[in-house]
C-alpha cells in the first residue's frame, strides 16, 4: 500500500527507486543488525533445549508448593524469555515442556494452558526483545534503553503473575495439586543446568548497561556466546546448528520483509502529512493527554485480536508516535506501555493469537478453555498497566541510570 500510495503521488519512477534504496538501507544498516543476531542467539539457545532445563531448575524449587509448577512456569518462561525475546516461541516451547507435566500432576487444562499463555508474553518485554528494538528503531530511540525499560516491568509481570496464582490457590485450596518434593541436594543440582544462559544474560544485558556494548555488538556477543555455550555443553550437534541458523534466517527474512514495507509505508506517511493531521483530531476531541492514550491503549487491544505483536508495532507506530511525542509523554516509556498493551491484546478473547499458538500444540484443549484459565491474567496484565502509567519511573529508573 505504502508503494502504490508513493507511486500515485511521486510518479511510479520514484516509487520504485525508493523499494531499491531502502531495502538497501535497511539491509545493511549496522544498527538493524541487532534484530538477526538476537534471533540468533534466542535460536541457538532455543535448540541447546535451556528451555526445559530452566523448568526443572524451578521445579525443583518451588514445584512442590500447592501451585507451584505454574509458578515454575512463570518463573522458566521468565528466564527463556530473557534469551530468546520472542512471545510466540515461549508459549510454542512451554506448551509441549511445561503442560505435560502439571497434566501429569492433575492441574487443570485451563489453569495450565492460562499460565503458559500469560508467561509467553514475557518474550517481548524482558531483554533482548526483537518487538522493542524493531520499536526503537522505527522511532529513533536507543536500542539499550529500551531494553533497560523493559527489566523492571518484565520482573513486576513475573512476580504479579506468582502473585495471581498465590490468590488462586487461597481461593480454591483444592483446585491445585502439589507437585512432588525434592531434597536440597536435588535443588541445588538443578542449578547446574541453568548457570550458562544465567551467565550469558549477564554478560550480555550488563555490557550494554555499563556502556561495553552497542546494542548491535550485545547481538553479536550473545550468538556468539549462545553458539559456543551450546557446544562446548554438548547441546548443539551439527544438525542443532543448521535448524538454528534456518530458524533465524526465515524469522530475520520476515521481519526485515515487514519492515521494509513499514519504512516504505513510513514516506508515504509523511507525503500526505498523514501522523500531523491524525494528531491534531485527537488533541482537538478536548480528552487530555491519558484520555487520547487510553484511546490508542484499546486501538491496540482490539488490533491483538487480529495480528501479531511484530506487525501491529511495525504498521501503526509510525502513525502513533507523533501523537505521543506531542502530547508530551516519555518515548522510551511510551514503548514499554505499547509493548504490554500489545502482548497483552495476544492473549486476551475472542482472539488471541497466543491462544492458537498452544492450541496448535495441545491439540486436547478447546479454545474455550484456554481462555478461561487466561482470564485472570488478564485481570493482572490490566493492573500491570495501570501501575507503569501511575508510576512511568518504574520503566524509567534503569535507563536513566545507564552510563
Amino acid at each position: 500500500m505504502g508503494v502504490c500510495g508513493y507511486g500515485y503521488i511521486a510518479g511510479s519512477g520514484p516509487a520504485l527507486k525508493l523499494i531499491g534504496q531502502t531495502s538497501m538501507r535497511t539491509v545493511t544498516d549496522y544498527t538493524f543488525g541487532v534484530i538477526p543476531m538476537f534471533m540468533l542467539m534466542g535460536a541457538f539457545v532455543s535448540v541447546s533445549g535451556v528451555s526445559r532445563e530452566l523448568f526443572r531448575a524451578a521445579n525443583a524449587f518451588i514445584g512442590h508448593l500447592r501451585g507451584g509448577l505454574g509458578m515454575a512456569t512463570v518463573i522458566a518462561c521468565g528466564g527463556f524469555a530473557a534469551i530468546c525475546g520472542s512471545s510466540v516461541a515461549t508459549a510454542a516451547t512451554f506448551s509441549s515442556v511445561a503442560y505435560p507435566e502439571m497434566r501429569r500432576f492433575g492441574y487443570p487444562p485451563s489453569f495450565s494452558t492460562g499460565v503458559i499463555a500469560a508467561g509467553g508474553t514475557l518474550g517481548a518485554m524482558l531483554p533482548p526483545s526483537t518487538v522493542l528494538a524493531v520499536y526503537a528503531i522505527l522511532t529513533q530511540q536507543d536500542i539499550g534503553k529500551l531494553f533497560m525499560a523493559g527489566i523492571v516491568p518484565g520482573l513486576l509481570a513475573m512476580a504479579m503473575y506468582v502473585l495471581t496464582i498465590s490468590v488462586i490457590v487461597r481461593v480454591k485450596p483444592d483446585w491445585l495439586p502439589r507437585g512432588a518434593a525434592t531434597s536440597w541436594r536435588q535443588r541445588f543440582a538443578g542449578l547446574k543446568d541453568v548457570w550458562a544462559p544465567l551467565v550469558l544474560f549477564v554478560f550480555v544485558i550488563g555490557g550494554l548497561y555499563g556502556g561495553f556494548f552497542t546494542p548491535t555488538e550485545a547481538g553479536g556477543v550473545g550468538a556468539t556466546g549462545a553458539f559456543l555455550l551450546g557446544v562446548l555443553r554438548g547441546k548443539l550437534d551439527r544438525a542443532g546448528i543448521l535448524e538454528a541458523l534456518l530458524s533465524a534466517t526465515r524469522t530475520a527474512a520476515a521481519v526485515f520483509t515487514v519492515l521494509i514495507g513499514a519504512l516504505i509505508f513510513g514516506y508515504f506517511l509523511t507525503m500526505t502529512q498523514t501522523p500531523q493531521k491524525l494528531t491534531g483530531f485527537l488533541t482537538q476531541l478536548g480528552l487530555g493527554p491519558y484520555g487520547v492514550l487510553a484511546l490508542i491503549m484499546l486501538m491496540y487491544l482490539v488490533l491483538g485480536c487480529l495480528m501479531d505483536a511484530m506487525a501491529m508495532i511495525i504498521l501503526t507506530v509510525p502513525i502513533i508516535f507523533p501523537v505521543i511525542v506531542q502530547l508530551g509523554f516519555d518515548p522510551i516509556w511510551f514503548g514499554i506501555i505499547i509493548v504490554m498493551t500489545v502482548e497483552l491484546g495476544l492473549i486476551h478473547p475472542p482472539v488471541g493469537m497466543n491462544v492458537f499458538v498452544i492450541k496448535s500444540v495441545v491439540h486436547d484443549v478447546s479454545f474455550m478453555t484456554i481462555f478461561k484459565g487466561v482470564i485472570p491474567f488478564v485481570v493482572t496484565d490490566l493492573l500491570r498497566l495501570l501501575i507503569l502509567i501511575a508510576f512511568p519511573m518504574i520503566a524509567l529508573w534503569l535507563p536513566g541510570r545507564m552510563v
